[in-house]
């Protein structure tokens, strides 16, 4: 009997649905929901630039998109019936926290909270608490190190206990109504099998342990007296949290009855254990001992994996070490860069002209066309990709972007160029220093819009790093993942599989296009990254002492080089 998963998807922008096919992996039935609320889904101030949030009716009215995905796969497999599908599994954005009643209700429902930004889901990209971050850094390296070590030695405005901090400093109304704060990824599933009361949540490893500095080697979330220390209400808040957290190939839950008959599922589905996005597709790329997994969007997120029984340093800089965040019995490894996708629809957006398209897919095509012509280093540009602040290895939200050697000829393809190379030269350093901490990089695999629309980033990317890049067979990989869990959850009399890794066997795989390294690219490259790396650490880094006063001209010497052939 054909036996299939629904996998959802919750992303920046919008929420992929597909009912994936366990016996091959193939997705029967996709649907794409675009958010409604705000710019693009997003939720702004045009005060405060680092303001981004979510409606979290947004993430129901998405769920409601799963009839007509059912609908589309039987349309095309007459065979296939509703009955069919065992598990459901979720991935979202994170941290992504909600604020919610002593019912899990977010309070964004609630009539005095309608139209409070605070009260709203707090999405990931919000940096509006990078000063509490710097305080939960310069705290924890007082008190307790040990927290830091696990998630790569500076604490994030894009993580959770910052979020929770500002919201108690910057709106106190909403921080006393809300009863806990629930983290997306978990209030999917909660939804789903119809138990939303915080306190009976399950809750994802990868979200606590990545975001919110649980571990099991201090019993979990940071202890009270540290929480009192930033602010008592913390730690008054932690007893309305959780205690215990756990990997995604656990149940969540079973689909309750209400849920059931709006879905046109049966009432008991499996639903799994949610988990941050990247996370999933990293499974869903078949990730392996010494794979890195590239998830390649607005963002990127770098995915390895380690056995949990070898020793492991940590590792600065890096987004967190945390044990079944990706696959259930081995260490997860997470980096990232905060804008790659973004910058590119920067560029496009606002400083692109007319002449290369009438929209944004005409100009996105034309510049790839003039700057796929051009020869490494002929624009004479260099670009920090720091647009939307630094994820890994340099971890501060406080860093902005750079372009240099602009001239009075410079063209909107030259930079495109420059920004594409500046997103390969930081994924470059995301690889190096995590093989400086002894896990070796043996092969990449790349997911997600970029890597399948846009060549000409994945030969750049092959360039520079010198490695071959395969791309994930799945068009929706993180998706994909999510109902690669659900399966799991459900079960091997349900789904045929008994852990994650059969069920990868059976579902994953990559396209047989490979981006292979031009070496006469790889070595103009090499001499770029000598500066992109200068200006990383000179703009990046407190301790950096040297001089600036060359890379202007070493980059115009490199240009006439390339241009004289």
């Amino acid at each position: 009997m054909k036996r299939y998963a629904i996998g959802l998807d919750y992303g920046t922008n919008s929420c992929r649905v597909v009912v994936v096919d366990l016996g091959n992996g193939e997705e029967l039935a996709a649907h794409v929901f675009p958010y409604p609320s705000g710019e693009h889904g997003i939720l702004l101030d045009r005060k405060d630039p680092n303001v981004a949030r979510q409606n979290p009716q947004d993430y129901l009215d998405a769920l409601l998109t799963i009839p007509k995905v059912l609908r589309a796969a039987a349309k095309k497999r007459r065979n296939f019936r509703p009955d069919q599908v065992v598990g459901i599994g979720v991935d979202t954005t994170g941290s992504t926290p909600l604020p919610v009643n002593r019912d899990g209700v977010p309070l964004a429902f609630q009539k005095a909270f309608r139209k409070n930004l605070n009260a709203m889901a707090w999405l990931w990209k919000d940096h509006t608490s990078h000063a509490e971050a710097a305080r939960i850094t310069e705290l924890a390296r007082e008190m307790r190190p040990q927290y830091l070590a696990k998630c790569g030695g500076t604490y994030s405005s894009e993580w959770f206990w910052s979020k929770i901090l500002h919201c108690r400093n910057v709106a106190p109304e909403v921080f006393q109504a809300a009863h806990s704060f629930v983290e997306c990824c978990d209030y999917i599933p909660a939804v789903l099998t119809g138990e939303t009361r915080p306190e009976r949540i399950a809750r994802s490893i990868c979200a606590a342990g990545h975001k919110a500095m649980y571990c099991d080697d201090w019993n979990g979330l940071p202890d009270k007296e540290f929480l009192a220390k930033l602010d008592p209400a913390l730690a008054d808040l932690r007893d309305r949290l959780y205690e215990k957290a756990v990997p995604s190939d656990r149940l969540a839950g079973r689909l309750c009855k209400d849920w059931a008959a709006r879905l046109g599922l049966n009432e008991g589905t499996a639903v799994a254990v949610g988990a941050f996005d990247a996370h999933m597709g990293a499974v869903g790329a078949g990730i392996r001992l010494g794979t890195l997994v590239k998830i390649l969007g607005t963002s990127t997120c770098d995915m390895m994996v380690w056995p949990a029984e070898k020793p492991l340093a940590d590792i600065p800089g890096v987004c967190g070490i945390v044990k079944g965040s990706i696959l259930p019995d081995a260490f997860g490894i997470e980096a990232g860069q905060s804008a790659v996708g973004d910058i590119f629809l920067w560029l496009v957006h606002h400083l692109t002209p007319d002449r290369y398209g009438k929209n944004a897919d005409e100009r996105f095509k034309k510049l790839a066309e003039l700057a796929g012509r051009q020869k490494p280093g002929e624009h004479g540009l260099l670009a920090l990709d720091w647009n939307n602040g630094n994820r890994t290895i340099l971890v501060d939200a406080r860093l902005s972007g750079l372009l240099l050697g602009q001239t009075l000829h410079t063209e909107a393809h030259e930079i495109y160029r420059a920004l594409i190379e500046a997103t390969a030269f930081g994924a470059l350093t995301i690889i190096r220093r995590i093989e400086e901490y002894g896990v070796p990089v043996e092969e990449i695999v790349n997911c997600g819009g970029l890597a399948v629309k846009n060549p000409l980033l994945m030969q750049i990317y092959a360039d520079v790093t010198g490695r071959p890049m395969k791309i994930s067979r799945s068009d929706q990989t993180c998706a994909l993942g999510a109902a690669i869990f659900g399966a799991v959850a459900a079960g091997p009399t349900a789904s045929g599989f008994a852990n994650v890794a059969e069920a990868q066997a059976a579902m994953c795989g990559t396209r047989k296009l490979i981006y292979k390294p031009i070496p006469e690219h790889h070595a103009i490259y090499a001499e770029i990254y000598k500066l992109y790396r200068e200006l990383h650490d000179a703009f990046g880094t407190a301790a950096w002492s040297g001089r600036l006063h060359h890379v202007m001209k070493d980059l115009m010497a490199i240009r006439d080089r390339q241009r004289k052939g």
